[in-house]
């Protein structure tokens, strides 16, 4: 009998905003996969459903084509926490067959194993799931690795690296093309997939940890990458860049300067000289001409980051930069230690701007006020129509809702009139 994976959401997604505003928390990345690529992984021989919070079905149904979306497979289904950042052991601890059970971290669920028939011990099962809804079943502590806070997948994103590039088994992959004058240190740790391109004077410095080049990636002269990193396909690292150490850009992404430690997702563009470290860009995030983040206090203390209404001590040294999809800086931006800036805003001006900016904000240390969202909508078609990918009735309907849901968090934050010049 077939067996189904289903990947569910727990209420604790909010801890996970503005990331997960525009994409279920299981479509985030680490290392070279997103949360839901490592989980299936993990279950290579069963067929995968998703649940989500329901404004985001259309998304992810035209993202996932011929997945079941918000369904539950009538037959054996295993449902696994979206938030579990996976390993190859997750199998052994949570096996796909076994009698019904759920599968608990303290009172947080992170699988149930339902089999055809045993559907009766469920109560309500809805796109948002906790314990209360399988208060019936066979209760087993695990213990696995859940997701919490966005800075965390920054943290674990060199380990990750090195895990996927082993569990993808990429080591020694060459078909791309090296130019003469491009130095591979360590090349059996080095990956370059089919169109990749590494021009005279790139260094790819993979001594310390694997490097993975995608299909049709460029590397332009004089680009330094050292591992553990991720460029993915369509990618294109500028003439001098610096990439340092457990960074990973994701696919059709444009980068220059220095970066370090950080996640850079897809369709994304930090291009020009500048530092950024220790972030998470969201999809289609440009970042200005020497835009900076900080991501070290001058008293090396634990920085601290405002999180749903909350301020969290992180208890790190180094967090840096965390944006939502679609927001933008202006040339010479710079970002303090720890800065939130949701989805579609976009932040400019002299001095720092405020350390949380909700979505849909315009503005920064000047001033805020909200960011027009039909203005918004006609910037991010033509950011999209660049790249040959039109905007959907779902991508605008996905939009339109964040704008609605995150009103109070604009209402929560000074606004005043503000003057840009925009070219």
């Amino acid at each position: 009998m077939s067996h189904t994976i289903c990947l569910f959401e727990d209420p604790q997604f909010v801890k996970l905003l503005p990331l997960v505003y525009t994409r279920p928390v299981y479509e985030l990345r680490c290392g070279i996969l997103t949360l839901r690529e490592k989980i299936q992984a993990a279950y290579p021989k069963a067929s995968t459903s998703l649940l989500c919070r329901p404004y985001l079905a259309e998304v992810v149904k035209q993202q996932h084509p011929g997945t079941q979306v918000n369904e539950v497979h009538s037959g054996n289904c295993l449902l696994l926490n979206g938030r579990i950042l996976a390993d190859k052991s997750l199998a052994k601890k949570i096996p796909l067959k076994g009698p019904d059970a759920v599968y608990l971290s303290g009172n947080v669920v992170v699988a149930v194993r339902m089999n055809a028939g045993g559907r009766k011990a469920v109560h309500d099962l809805s796109e948002v799931l906790d314990a209360d809804h399988f208060a019936e079943l066979q209760r087993i502590d695990v213990n696995v690795e859940l997701v919490e806070y966005p800075w965390q997948l920054v943290h674990k994103n060199g380990e990750n690296i090195v895990a996927d590039f082993g569990l993808l088994a990429l080591k020694g992959t060459r078909k791309g093309k090296v130019y003469p004058g491009a130095q591979l240190l360590n090349k059996k740790q080095i990956a370059i997939e089919k169109g990749a391109t590494i021009k005279p004077g790139v260094v790819l410095d993979a001594e310390k940890g694997p490097i993975y080049i995608g299909k049709n990636a460029k590397l332009l002269p004089n680009a330094v990458v050292v591992g553990p990193a991720f460029i993915g396909e369509g990618s294109i690292v500028k003439v001098g860049a610096k990439i340092y150490e457990n960074t990973s850009i994701g696919e059709m992404c444009k980068v220059g300067g220095e970066i370090e430690g950080s996640i850079i997702h897809s369709f994304s563009n930090k291009q020009h000289d500048g530092f950024l470290g220790h972030a998470y860009l969201g999809v289609w995030c440009n970042l200005g001409a020497d835009t900076n983040n900080s991501d070290l206090k001058n008293n090396y203390g634990s920085v601290k980051v405002q999180v749903n209404g909350s301020t969290i001590d992180t208890g790190l040294q180094f967090v840096g930069l965390i944006m939502g999809d679609h927001s933008k800086s202006g040339i010479n931006t710079m970002f303090n230690t720890g800065t939130i800036v949701g989805v579609s805003c976009n932040v400019f001006g002299a001095g720092y701007p405020p350390k949380f900016l909700p979505s849909f904000i315009w503005g920064g240390s000047d001033g805020v006020e909200t960011y027009d969202i039909e203005k918004g909508l006609d910037v991010e078609r033509k950011v999209m129509l660049r790249r040959n990918v039109p905007m959907t009735a779902a991508d605008e309907m996905l939009l339109r809702k964040v704008f609605s849901l995150t009103q109070n968090e604009r209402k929560s934050i000074p606004h005043s009139p503000i003057e840009a010049i925009v070219s």
